[in-house]
């Protein structure tokens, strides 16, 4: 067996069983950042070549999922990614290894910041339906409306009885998408707060990532234990068979890409595609293409 054909193995079970968070409970302390779960390889040497060798399959089931949009939006299917976590866990990362190995046309790109005026006027849900993917698409959040139970909470800014709320609120939102044909993989990149202040400090000694700075970030850092119990809460309440989560330990970078890639792959190959037929009559076709 060639090298190549090594590196393309599968994990010994699937990434979504190592991957997929429990129901009930949730202790953070007890979500190990560093781990590998369902890893095949033998470490970091070998991580960049795995997730490449995802490449071809992942295009291909990607395409699949698109064409099936163009040629008939009324029942194409949808992929929906979440990618939820602390600043520095690594969802630009994930977007750039993983997310970048399919086709940029059949991405739905968000990122989600502080609500605009516009969209502090509206439900916090309006401006998440307003980016959800289109017929044959794959859409990644670059944050969520997990935001309007984590960040709301912590610094306050809207008051207990109404955050409270939100949990069932987001349990019928997912359950309607996932009702509708969209798949949704939600996941939480778990990083450390050791992790964090060492990426933190490392952007501070090279100009080029000045730009990736933000001195917020370490106001949040003050309140690590608040954020953690806000995920603790968002992890167990919204942790459904409709829209399961899915805890990518992210202290290690390229574990952490691997391991969104090989889920994406398996979610687009557990889905029941097919290239669409001809609506043409492919013989009269060929005939005069030839004749052309």
């Amino acid at each position: 067996m060639s090298s190549s054909n090594k590196l393309a193995k599968a994990p010994s079970k699937p990434i979504s069983q190592s991957l997929r968070l429990p129901r009930g409970p949730v202790s953070m302390a007890d979500l190990d950042p560093s781990a590998t779960p369902g890893y095949p390889g033998k470490g970091k040497a070998d991580a960049a070549a795995l997730t490449e060798a995802l490449g071809p399959q992942v295009s291909d089931l990607q395409e699949m999922l698109y064409a099936s949009g163009r040629s008939n939006p009324e029942s194409a299917q949808r992929v929906l990614v979440v990618l939820q976590g602390m600043d520095t866990s690594g969802k630009g990362g994930v977007i750039r290894h993983a997310m970048g190995l399919v086709d940029p046309q059949g991405i739905d790109l968000t990122a989600f910041k502080a609500p605009t005026e516009e969209e502090r006027k509206h439900d916090y849900l309006w401006r998440i339906r307003n980016a959800l993917p289109g017929a044959g698409k794959i859409g990644i959040f670059d944050r969520s409306h997990y935001e309007d139970v984590l960040v709301v909470r912590v610094e306050s800014i809207v008051p207990e009885d109404v955050w409270s709320k939100r949990y069932d609120e987001i349990n019928a939102f997912e359950a309607e998408l996932a009702a509708g044909g969209t798949r949704i993989v939600k996941c939480m990149l778990n990083v450390s707060s050791d992790e964090q202040k060492a990426r933190l400090a490392e952007r501070l000694e090279d100009p080029t990532k000045y730009w990736k700075y933000n001195p917020g970030d370490v106001d949040a850092r003050k309140k690590w234990p608040a954020y953690m119990e806000a995920y603790e809460a968002l992890l167990e309440k919204c942790n459904t068979d409709a829209a399961p989560w899915y805890v990518i330990p992210a202290d290690r970078k390229w574990y952490r890409n691997w391991a969104v890639a090989e889920l994406l792959r398996e979610t687009l190959a557990g889905m029941p595609l097919s290239w669409p037929a001809a609506e043409f009559d492919v013989e009269v076709e060929k005939a005069r293409v030839a004749a052309s």
